[in-house]
């Protein structure tokens, strides 16, 4: 007989690995299964084109958890 372990919920986090400043980019990544170079890009495009990436950078820092390691 096989055991099957069932895992949560999938959450998002702030990764520890793919991190530049905080992690928020490859925590994205990581939850949306994509690279980490198309977050950044797209928040690069926020920054520069609405100017609310920055904004939205910084909330996602104070909110979003670290990962456990």
């Amino acid at each position: 007989m096989q055991i099957i372990e069932k895992e949560g919920p999938k959450r998002l986090k702030r990764s520890v690995k793919d991190t530049m400043i905080a992690g928020i980019c490859g925590g994205l990544a990581d939850y949306f299964d994509i690279d980490s170079t198309l977050v950044r890009l797209a928040f690069a495009f926020t920054v520069l084109f609405a100017g609310t990436g920055i904004l939205a950078y910084l909330i996602m820092w104070i909110i979003v958890p670290k990962e456990d390691y």
